[in-house]
C-alpha cells in the first residue's frame, strides 16, 4: 500500500472516529436537558420530516392515571424500580437464548426503550442493542425513575395515525383524558404498546381483552413494585 493511500485511509479513519464521537456526545449533552425539556422521539421527528401526521400533547406524570402507570410498568418492565437502566438477569437470559438458537424476546427495559426512541432507530440488531445498553445506564444515572417514566409515557407511539404519548393515545382510542381511565381502558392502553398499529384499544380482540385482564390482575397484585414513580411511593388504585 502506497504512502498516499495510507494517508488517505488515516484521514478517513480520523473523520469517521470524529463523527462517531460527535454522535455519542449528543445524548451526553441532551439527557441532562431532559429534566426540563419535553423531548421529541426519533419516530416523531421522522414523521415530521416526511410530512406525516404527528399528534402529541405532553402531560405531567401526576395527570396520568395511576392505573395506567402501574399497568404499563408491570406489562413492560416489572423490575423498573429495581434495576439501573438494564435488567442484567433478563439480558443474560436473552444472550443465552440467542447462543442456543432459541427465539429472542428483547429484554428491553423502559429505560432502554426511552434510549432507543430518543436516540436510535427501530428494527432488531445487535448494534442497536449494544448502543441501547450504555445509553440506558446513562439515562438512569442522570434522570430519576419518575422522570424517565414521564418521558416514556409522553413519547411512546400509541396510535395508528401518528398519536404519540398517552394523552393523544387515550383521546384517539376513547375520547378521554389520560387521567380518566378505568382498569379495562388503562390495561388495554398498556398492552397496545408493542404494536399500536395492530393492537387497537378501542376495538380489542378477545385475545387482547384476555391479555389486558391478566395485566390488571398483575397490576393489582404487585402495585407496590412501582413505588419509584409516585411521590409518596403508593399508587392510588381501587
Amino acid at each position: 500500500m502506497g504512502k498516499k493511500k495510507r494517508n488517505l485511509l488515516a484521514v478517513w479513519a480520523r473523520r469517521g472516529f470524529g463523527a462517531l464521537a460527535l454522535i455519542m456526545l449528543v445524548p451526553v449533552v441532551m439527557v441532562p436537558l431532559y429534566w426540563v425539556v419535553q423531548p421529541l422521539s426519533v419516530p416523531m421527528v421522522m414523521r415530521y420530516v416526511s410530512g406525516e401526521n404527528v399528534t402529541r400533547t405532553w402531560v405531567d406524570i401526576d395527570q396520568i392515571s395511576d392505573r395506567l402507570k402501574v399497568s404499563v410498568m408491570l406489562s413492560e418492565d416489572g423490575q423498573f424500580c429495581r434495576h439501573w437502566g438494564v435488567d442484567l438477569r433478563a439480558l443474560q437470559t436473552e444472550i443465552e437464548a440467542v447462543l442456543e438458537g432459541r427465539p429472542a424476546r428483547g429484554a428491553s427495559t423502559l429505560s432502554m426503550q426511552v434510549a432507543r426512541n430518543l436516540f436510535l432507530w427501530n428494527g432488531r440488531s445487535f448494534v442497536r442493542k449494544g448502543l441501547e445498553i450504555p445509553l440506558a445506564f446513562y439515562l438512569d444515572l442522570v434522570l430519576s425513575k419518575r422522570r424517565i417514566m414521564e418521558i416514556y409515557l409522553n413519547i411512546a407511539e400509541w396510535g395508528p395515525d401518528g398519536q404519540f404519548g398517552i394523552e393523544a393515545g387515550t383521546q384517539k382510542a376513547f375520547g378521554v383524558d389520560a387521567g380518566a381511565l378505568s382498569w379495562q381502558r388503562a390495561t388495554l392502553m398498556a398492552v397496545a404498546l408493542p404494536n399500536p398499529n395492530v393492537r387497537i384499544p378501542a376495538r380489542p380482540s378477545s385475545g387482547l381483552l384476555g391479555v389486558a385482564r391478566t395485566v390488571e390482575q398483575r397490576a393489582k397484585r404487585f402495585s407496590e413494585r412501582t413505588y419509584c414513580v409516585f411521590d409518596n411511593g403508593v399508587p392510588l388504585l381501587d
